[in-house]
């Protein structure tokens, strides 16, 4: 079918309608009235005779026939956006690329790796934001999040990135340490903690270890804190797997006896489901996803 000027219109108001799922919001986008964009979307379902949209009392939603021309159409118009976004004189030097994410992931998980991606991308400059708040995804804000969490949020595309697990670590100088030969005997040790969702008690409760008193010594908001906190010798601390791996590494951390619990939440990236991504952002998205693949 030959792409006239008029039907390259009607796939444009039926892109940005596929995306908001709202026919207000894609005529907002496009300075268009509601109606003008039915308008496109009706024109379009005529000349392919396949309806794009089921239309009920609380809005539209797509077809099965709507979502392939939806991911075709968002794919096509995102390649063009990178395209356009290269000739302008400040793409040409790079772009911009904002990604959110906790600051224990970033300096554990993905700083370690992001070499791979920048010597690929030499000329693009990356913001990395680490909040241990919810991203908020406005003009200016991130473009990507890498988020731990249930890995579903109302409004977002969810990529599961990698699961992670708990298990006891302290200094190998801690007093202390030479009596501790099974997971009961952790519990005589200060424990540091923080404010992840699953705690000493889970992991007690997983080791079979019940009605021991627990001496809390430290509590850190920020997981990386703990870690240092427990390097230090201040007590044991209940590690992220993904988390410790480099105080391991460096043997300022050791692990004690016990099972390793598998997290609740794991680790996922995310970005807004109503917004084509940026071409950085889609660059990223697409790198880390096939890098994780080959470095687990």
């Amino acid at each position: 079918m030959a792409l006239r000027p008029d039907f390259l219109s009607a796939l444009a108001a039926f892109e940005s309608a596929a995306r908001h799922q709202n026919f207000a919001h894609a005529a907002e986008e496009l300075h268009l009235t509601a109606s003008a964009v039915s308008h496109h979307v009706r024109k379009l379902e005529a000349r392919l005779s396949v309806a794009l949209f089921q239309r009920h009392a609380r809005g539209v939603s797509l077809t099965s026939e709507g979502r392939r021309l939806a991911d075709s159409a968002s794919s096509a118009m995102s390649d063009m956006e990178g395209v356009l976004g290269s000739l302008r004189a400040g793409e040409a030097r790079g772009g911009h690329l904002r990604i959110n994410t906790l600051h224990s992931f970033a300096y554990a998980w993905l700083l370690p790796r992001l070499p791979r991606f920048t010597d690929a991308h030499p000329a693009l400059r990356i913001t990395l934001d680490t909040e241990p708040g919810l991203t908020r995804f406005e003009d200016e804000g991130a473009d990507l999040a890498l988020r731990h969490g249930p890995g579903h949020w109302p409004g977002l595309v969810a990529h599961h990135l990698v699961d992670d697990a708990l298990f006891p670590v302290a200094s190998p100088r801690l007093a202390g340490l030479a009596r501790v030969r099974e997971p009961a005997d952790i519990a005589a040790l200060p424990l540091i903690s923080d404010l992840a969702r699953q705690g000493w008690l889970d992991w007690f409760r997983a080791a079979g270890v019940h009605g021991l008193p627990l001496r809390e010594r430290l509590a850190c908001s920020d997981s990386t804190d703990a870690l240092e906190a427990a390097a230090h010798g201040v007590g044991a601390a209940l590690a992220r797997e993904k988390i410790v791996a480099p105080w391991l590494a460096r043997g300022d951390l050791v692990r004690l006896p016990g099972p390793v619990v598998p997290t609740r939440w794991n680790y996922f990236l995310v970005y807004p489901a109503h917004r084509r991504l940026r071409a950085p952002a889609r660059e990223f998205a697409d790198w880390l996803l096939d890098d994780i693949r080959t470095h687990p």
